[in-house]
């Protein structure tokens, strides 16, 4: 099993990052954002991306909508201006945040807190995939921040039924660790 940041063990890891490496793949993810923060946040006004992952794709997304884009570091820096923000953002702008996955919420809803205490008016996070977790469900409604994945679980052991990529034990296996995933073992 994969140990997230969290300590959940996992028996898949979804590594996002390496749609970067990819153009094609690339174009399309960050069209798919642009389409879904043109239909859910017309009003935008600055991208904000999650470090680190949500930097790469969130920076092309600021791109293609033409507007600023900031990012939001895990801690302050212990250096220089000690910033936990970086980028020229002013209070009350609008601001979507973009992340690469969303698990448990913690770490993305630390980042939309982290905007809302500078003063930026958090319109919503995108995030290319969720695990679709309760208690990440629970934790978005209570900091009324409306999460629009481009992807979910769901649709992930969909896929890989679809294209018979996934065996009928690691279907089962990953259907029990999605039921009790904070309680799960091999």
């Amino acid at each position: 099993p994969f140990t997230w940041a969290s300590g959940m063990l996992s028996p898949i890891y979804c590594d996002n990052r390496k749609i970067l490496s990819y153009p094609r793949v690339r174009e399309l993810v960050r069209d798919a954002f642009v389409e879904r923060i043109r239909e859910n946040f017309p009003d935008v006004e600055v991208i904000a991306g999650v470090a680190t992952g949500g930097i790469g794709i969130g920076t092309l997304v600021a791109e293609t909508l033409n507007l600023p884009f900031v990012y939001i570091r895990s801690s302050a820096k212990k250096h220089g201006m000690q910033n936990l923000i970086e980028g020229y953002l002013e209070p009350g702008q609008k601001t979507v945040v973009v992340e690469d996955l969303v698990s448990t919420g913690k770490s993305s809803l630390a980042a939309v807190n982290a905007l809302r205490e500078f003063g930026a008016e958090v319109m919503g996070m995108t995030a290319i995939f969720t695990y679709g977790f309760d208690q990440s469900k629970t934790a978005f409604q209570q900091a009324q921040c409306m999460l629009i994945p481009l992807t979910d679980f769901n649709q992930l052991i969909h896929e890989a039924q679809a294209q018979d990529t996934i065996t009928t034990a690691e279907l089962a296996l990953l259907q029990k660790w999605r039921t009790n995933p904070n309680n799960w073992t091999v």
